[in-house]
């Protein structure tokens, strides 16, 4: 059970942690340099301005081609802007190994949304390199987004090399596509990884979010997360 669990924590989870939210909009296309002033803009916002908030979330996990899920775990999210993340369990079934792998998720989760922990996964300059993917605006459900190349400037798990779409008019994050930019064990694969937001309260909060991994004696494990029911406090505005 202990190289299933190793095998079996690549914080494909985690890797999604973060970001985003601003007001600015474009007059005129922006050069690199002034689209990422916009962007860590957005990132600082929404960690300045999301007091907390709870969210349902749903996670399945899947093996192979299996359409129906080995194990599932729905929590309550509490998120406070001062502490992180806590977790209330709602329900769970399935598979004990797959399950137990789950709740090593969630704590890895909550530990990533501590402050200061927080600051080394953010969708920022300060941990990624990035650059222009697309000449022009892409269209991401009716949104015309811009089109980034994130490097991670540093080898870590929590970091993905892939694909950002931020919100051409106020850079708030819309999609995140990429692949781990390090496996967490030699026993798996490193975990290509996705991320949908929508705009509520003014910021964008996560919606769907998936992660594959191929990993040894158990081949491809995919995990899919539902956030549903979000409940937001912002800091009051002075």
């Amino acid at each position: 059970m202990n190289t299933v669990r190793s095998a079996l924590t690549p914080r494909i989870v985690r890797f999604l942690f973060c970001a985003l939210a601003t007001q600015s909009v474009i007059a005129q296309p922006l050069d690199l340099p002034s689209t990422i002033q916009h962007i860590d803009a957005s990132v600082k916002a929404r960690i300045d301005h999301v007091a907390a908030y709870n969210v349902t979330e749903h996670y399945a996990v899947f093996r192979g081609n299996d359409t129906e899920p080995s194990a599932e775990i729905t929590v309550r999210t509490a998120y406070l802007k001062d502490q992180g993340k806590n977790y209330t369990i709602l329900s769970e079934s399935g598979s004990g190994i797959m399950r137990h792998e789950l709740h090593n998720i969630l704590e890895d989760e909550k530990h990533m949304s501590q402050p200061g922990v927080r600051d080394t996964v953010l969708i920022n300059s300060a941990n990624y390199s990035m650059a222009f993917k697309a000449d022009a605006p892409q269209q991401v459900d009716g949104r015309d987004c811009l089109v980034l190349q994130l490097t991670p400037k540093r080898s870590d798990p929590s970091l993905f090399r892939g694909t950002l779409w931020v919100d051409a008019k106020d850079f708030s994050i819309v999609q995140l596509e990429g692949v781990a930019s390090k496996s967490h064990s030699f026993l798996l694969s490193p975990s290509q990884v996705s991320r949908q937001y929508a705009m509520m309260n003014g910021y964008p909060m996560a919606t769907h979010a998936r992660g594959t991994s191929s990993v040894a004696m158990l081949g491809q494990i995919t995990i899919k997360i539902d956030y549903t029911g979000y409940q937001i406090d912002l800091v009051p505005s002075n």
